[in-house]
């Protein structure tokens, strides 16, 4: 059992509410913080949406109060030194830029307690690229969730060459304390186990319409139907939201970047940025919730 108890998450966006709203739904006292009191409005009609979904997708409790309750252990912060004034464990779940995260660590290194364990939920980035911004690389390290974490509820836990064995086995305790089945990565790897997988996979889709080989919905159907699996690409890119491959893949050099452009202009900036807005890839009706 871990020693955890109170956890900030850094982000209300699409994943970071999800990773504080199952902290909190697992019994945890939880901040969630962002960059500002009108950004954390809309955070919390984005957590209200999740405990509608969990009661609707029949998680474990929730029909029985728990979904409810959970809103009841989740307090809001824009001011970062109030967030994580009492921290054990902070979890960033900020955009996937790496000197914002650098900065944020930065600032955040030097208003948390010493006690605080610092994680990245980064999705591509290595922990060694951030672990000098945070004052503690021994109590730092990655906790990478999978979205829509009450189903795809696994958690790959990775640290660098100074993250302290300790500290790894205690995130990895938390991570099955929160409902997670934790995957433990034993040296570092750029996306990790999942991304390294699907990562390349969204791309040789984004490739083949942007190409013009095929359309969106063609590329999804024969993946689906030839393999059997439950997703193609651009149906899991409309859960994920656009931004994050369209980070990736701006960061990604040269090459990638006629795929980040081709997103931006034909999606990102039409306001089509997934599941989240209601259009992406697909129409899905009204506007997400989750």
């Amino acid at each position: 059992m871990s020693q955890i108890r109170k956890v900030t998450v850094l982000g209300t966006g699409v994943l970071g509410s999800q990773i504080a709203y199952q902290t909190a739904y697992s019994g945890f006292d939880v901040t969630a913080y962002d960059i500002s009191d009108e950004v954390l409005v809309s955070a919390k009609q984005r957590f209200a949406g999740l405990a509608e979904t969990y009661q609707t997708d029949r998680v474990a409790g929730a029909t029985d109060g728990k979904a409810d309750e959970a809103l009841t252990r989740i307090r809001y912060s824009s001011d970062l030194a109030d967030a994580v004034k009492d921290a054990d464990l902070v979890i960033e779940a900020i955009p996937e830029v790496l000197g914002v995260k650098q900065d944020t660590y930065e600032r955040l290194g030097k208003v948390a307690p010493a006690k605080t364990i610092f994680a990245t939920n980064s999705s591509t980035l290595l922990p060694s690229d951030m672990k000098a911004f945070t004052g503690r690389p021994d109590r730092f390290l990655a906790l990478h969730f999978a979205n829509q974490v009450w189903k795809y509820n696994t958690a790959e836990v990775m640290g660098t060459a100074d993250t302290d064995p300790a500290i790894f086995d205690e995130i990895v305790a938390f991570a099955s304390e929160i409902g997670m089945v934790p995957i433990p990565i034993h040296k570092e790897k750029a996306g990790y186990v999942l991304n390294s997988l699907l990562v390349p996979f969204l791309n040789s889709g984004y490739a083949l319409a942007a190409g013009g080989y095929a359309e969106p919905k063609d590329i999804d159907n024969v993946w689906r139907i030839a393999t059997g699996a439950p997703l193609g690409p651009f149906q899991i890119t409309d859960i994920i939201g656009l931004t994050t491959p369209y980070n990736i893949l701006s960061n990604a050099g040269a090459e990638a970047k006629p795929l980040a452009d081709w997103l931006k202009a034909n999606y990102i900036d039409k306001g089509k940025l997934g599941v989240a807005t209601g259009e992406g890839f697909y129409s899905h009706g009204t506007k997400g919730k989750n």
